[in-house]
């Protein structure tokens, strides 16, 4: 499983924020990164500046979320649902993004549903529980 340090997945946004505006191929992977970089203008300050972004922090008393965060956190669910894993976060995703009238709104439901989730299992010292977070993401889908 690939894990990356903090400072890569910091260089990963940069380097694709770089090649988006030099119009240069991107991966696969790096097109779903770009397309999330684009729904979300209001980081490109943050993506552009490399060198701040390895040394920046970013704390809720600042007021700002951590973009870094946010656009992995789009990138995973966007990867679960692409491969539907855990089984039955694509359905839930598309009756959740039917309701909410836009997949993107519908991510970031889900991504409250994800930290949920990984807060209970860093609480309690358990694995991820992903029969809790499907039914956290159907629970938002059906009931709102």
């Amino acid at each position: 499983m690939f894990n990356p340090s903090r400072e890569e997945v910091r260089q990963f946004f940069c380097a694709i924020a770089r090649k988006q505006r030099a119009r240069e191929i991107l991966t696969p992977l790096e097109t779903i990164a770009a397309d999330w970089i684009v729904e979300h203008p209001e980081y490109r300050d943050a993506l552009d500046d490399a060198d701040e972004a390895a040394d920046r922090d970013y704390t809720p008393e600042q007021g700002q979320s951590n973009p870094f965060l946010h656009l992995s956190m789009h990138l995973a669910i966007s990867e679960q649902v692409s491969i539907d894993q855990p089984p039955g976060i694509r359905l839930a995703h598309e009756r959740l993004a039917a309701r909410l009238g836009s997949s993107h709104a519908a991510q970031h439901q889900i991504m409250d549903c994800l930290g949920e989730t990984l807060w209970e299992a860093q609480r309690s010292g358990a694995p991820l529980d992903s029969s809790a977070y499907i039914e956290r993401i159907q629970r938002r889908a059906t009931h709102g």
